[in-house]
């Protein structure tokens, strides 16, 4: 298959502040060293890590730096990170919105954008007429766009408005109709920024379905940024991780968005007793967690089938009576399922100081890679405990849980046994 997009040792510098008359001494320093000179930008080398959670001591950022990967034709790719990380400046580079300092990027056919809501359109303009300029912009005949209007009209939605001028338009209108644009005049290459959360849930729905008919029927190339792992994961087939301004990790989705996610969550503080992002009146609070099997053995990873036991270390202000409860979460955020003591008629009664409470869990029946765990303290159905942070992260590993030596398929991640009767 060909390559659609390579992009070359792109980079993106930034100068910070505001512009003063510091400006144009700069830029005579630059044009000096560079033309007269024949040396490298002298800003360049100063150029610091786009940090934006720490003050550096340069005015020039490195929002992007030495970005290098290709995307094959009909390929749809997931850009993930953090705000700041780079990847609208990737997508802005991409579409010719603004210039990388340094590199290349080579692009085959036509690239259609929507960048934030409201990419492209002129406000005073109505709906139908913005569809036909964002058409001629993109280098298609009028005869051509009219072929597409109905079904461009009819997936955004906004048929009641199309005459409407565009500057009357909510900003889930606008995102709708905007994505309908982008989609259906035939780009080759499709780059969508985050915009779509903009969107209620059936039209989200609407759109990822119709960017994997772009990239799976019509062999088009995606490029798609979300902070929405479940809809990156449905849509994806590769990935990448900007941290920075540079690409951390790529390959395919399903490792790239557990690498993501399960770094996120160990960078979080796990020191619990100490964690100040919690929530709750904190008469009660978790101090601590660790899994063991049956005999008593602390264990970093647990097997499918075998009895386990949740060990949870908590920290009374007072004597009381609580009810504690843990939830398991996938990498991407899903919740698998939740277990209360009080589900089954059972509270605590804390005396103050530290306790220690258990929960058996027998022949563990889940076998998602990791699992997050998180957890909550309630006294008398009022809140003393949620940490913001996770309780712990486990490894899993499918064992043999239905005791014939027999494994379930991939991409399970709850087993169940059953009673067979032929009647």
């Amino acid at each position: 298959m060909s390559v659609a997009i390579k992009f070359e040792n792109i980079s993106k510098q930034y100068r910070l502040g505001l512009v003063s008359t510091r400006t144009l001494s700069h830029d005579l320093n630059r044009w000096w060293t560079m033309n007269i000179r024949g040396k490298e930008d002298p800003y360049l080398k100063i150029g610091e890590t786009n940090d934006r959670a720490h003050k550096g001591h340069s005015e020039y950022v490195w929002a992007l730096k030495d970005i290098n990967f290709e995307v094959e034709q009909g390929d749809v790719l997931g850009i993930i990170g953090k705000n700041g990380a780079g990847k609208s400046t990737l997508l802005k580079i991409l579409s010719k919105v603004t210039s990388p300092t340094t590199g290349t990027i080579q692009a085959k056919g036509r690239i259609a954008s929507l960048l934030e809501v409201g990419t492209g359109f002129h406000p005073e303009l109505t709906g139908r007429e913005n569809i036909f300029m964002n058409g001629a912009i993109m280098g298609m005949t009028k005869q051509e766009i009219s072929r597409k209007l109905n079904e461009i009209v009819d997936f955004s939605g906004v048929e009641r408005y199309i005459d409407t001028p565009v500057k009357r338009y909510s900003s889930g209108m606008t995102v709708r109709l905007g994505f309908a644009v982008a989609a259906h005049l035939d780009p080759e290459i499709l780059v969508v920024d985050e915009v779509l959360a903009v969107g209620d849930a059936e039209f989200q729905k609407k759109a990822i379905g119709k960017m994997q008919d772009v990239s799976r029927a019509e062999g088009r190339t995606v490029l798609f940024v979300s902070h929405n792992m479940v809809a990156t994961r449905n849509l994806c087939k590769s990935g990448i991780i900007l941290k920075d301004g540079s690409i951390v990790r790529a390959g395919n989705i399903e490792d790239v968005i557990n690498e993501y996610v399960i770094e996120n969550e160990n960078n979080l503080a796990i020191n619990l007793e100490n964690d100040i992002h919690r929530q709750g009146s904190g008469i009660v609070i978790f101090t601590d967690f660790f899994v063991n099997n049956l005999n008593n053995e602390n264990i970093a990873i647990i097997l499918t089938g075998h009895d386990i036991i949740f060990n949870f270390r908590v920290k009374a202000k007072h004597e009381c009576k609580i009810d504690l409860g843990f939830s398991f979460f996938t990498p991407e955020g899903i919740m698998m399922s939740n277990l209360y003591s009080n589900y089954q008629n059972q509270t605590f009664f804390l005396k103050e100081g530290y306790s220690l409470i258990s929960c058996m869990i027998k022949e563990f029946p889940f076998c998602s890679p990791k699992i997050i765990v998180r957890g909550m303290i309630y006294i008398n159905g009022v809140l003393s405990d949620w940490p913001n942070t996770h309780l712990g992260i486990i490894d899993i590993e499918k064992g043999d849980y239905y005791n014939t030596g027999k494994k379930s398929s991939a991409n399970i991640q709850y087993l169940f046994k059953g009673e067979w009767q032929l009647k």
